[in-house]
This record gives C-alpha cells, structure tokens and sequence, in this order.
C-alpha cells in the first residue's frame, strides 16, 4: 500500500507550463504540490495549506513575489525558493533580505530545483544535546527550542539563518569557511552559491543589531564574534 506524501510544496508562477513541469517532477518524488498563479492565490494557500516548501517566482502580477513572501514568513517558517529571471544581484539580495532561502535564476532545471527541496530537508534541526543553550554577550541561542534572544529581546530568524547562527555557534573559535557553511545548511555540497552565506550573514547581523556578532575572516570565512 502506498503511502501519502506528507511534505507540501507550494508552487507560485504565472507561467502555467512551468508549474505543471515543475509539479509533475515533485510528485515523482511523492511531494504533495499546491499550485498558485498570482500573488493574492499564494498568500491564502499558504494560510490554508501550510506548505513545508514554498518555490515563489519573483515577478507575480498583482502582489509581486517580494510582498508574498514577507506576509508568508510573517506566519511561517516554510522553506522559500525564490525564481527569478532577472540576473542582477539586487535582486537575489532583496529576495533573501525578506526571508527567502534560496534561489534559482530562470531558466532552471527542474531536477535541480528538486535536489534543492531534498536537501533542505535533509538539514539538521535543533540542537544535538539536551539543554544547549549558548550565551555570547546579550545574546542567547536555545538550540532545542530554536530561539534566539538578544537584550532579552526576542529575535525572529528564517530557518536557514536560525542554522547559519547554530553552526557558527557550536564552536565559536573555529573558522568556517562559505563552503562549509553552505555544505551544513544544505545538507549536500552540491549546487553551491557562496554568495548566499554572505547575505544571510548580513541578515544576521541586522536583525541581532550587532555588526561584530559574526567577524569575517578575510580570505577564509566566518566565526563567532565572542566565545560563550
């Protein structure tokens, strides 16, 4: 007897041939996929539907896919696969700086974008020990409860910057280079862009309101700015 699929991919474009290609490579891979063609469909699926992945376009009639992804993080922490056929930098940084995860740029594989989705799936979640809890300065990491608080303050991170900040944070001496970065929040080393690592980074520092929380090293990659 087959099993239903139980991960939800919401999939967000107004080329309808697209969506169909993209749906019929998912459900071979026993995804169940919702489908949305503008941006005011897409903000009610994903109330209705609470997908687990949300593979947005960028350019959206109406509500463009920049605002359908700010009201999805606003009540969700879904994955966000942003598509775009725009090439220009501003905009992937945009598109991340609102909370996506990723992104491919039109014209993309569809078998790719499905190596995407597994791997992000495949990342780790909470932490590895009971009661970890990491303390730097004001800034307090629970990693089993996925919370972040700094100043006593709550802190809303994504997914994928809340397992940026863990794996920084799991040994704050060590320097972690962007493909290593890139290899432990995607599960996989394959597909890399480390260009990603850079903008999450900058969100990090944002939105703890603290330039010196992550130090870059030059040449090499990225550590904790304190010890705990």
């Amino acid at each position: 007897m087959e099993t239903e699929p139980t991960t939800t991919v919401l999939v967000v474009d107004d080329e309808r041939p697209l969506v169909r290609l993209v749906r019929s490579y998912l459900e071979r891979e026993r995804f169940r996929v919702v489908e949305a063609f503008d941006g005011r469909q897409a903000v009610d699926a994903a109330r209705v539907e609470a997908p687990d992945v949300v593979v947005l376009d960028l350019m959206l009639p109406g509500v463009d896919g920049l605002e359908v992804a700010r009201e999805i993080r606003g009540s969700s922490d879904a994955y966000i696969i942003m598509l775009t056929a725009k090439a220009e930098e501003v905009d992937r940084i945009v598109g991340l700086s609102v909370g996506a995860d990723d992104y491919l740029t039109k014209p993309f594989s569809p078998r790719e974008l499905v190596a995407r989705i597994h791997a992000m799936l495949r990342r780790p979640r909470g932490g590895r020990d009971r009661g970890d809890i990491r303390r730097f300065g004001d800034l307090v990491i629970d990693v089993d409860a996925r919370q972040v608080h700094s100043g006593g303050r709550p802190v809303e991170l994504t997914r994928t910057e809340f397992d940026l900040l863990d794996a920084l944070s799991e040994h704050p001496r060590m320097v972690r280079s962007r493909s290593q970065l890139l290899e432990r929040l995607r599960g996989s080393p394959a597909y890399r862009d480390e260009h990603v690592v850079d903008v999450h980074v900058a969100n990090l520092r944002r939105k703890l309101d603290d330039p010196d929380i992550v130090v870059t090293v030059r040449g090499v990659g990225y550590r904790m700015g304190a010890g705990p």
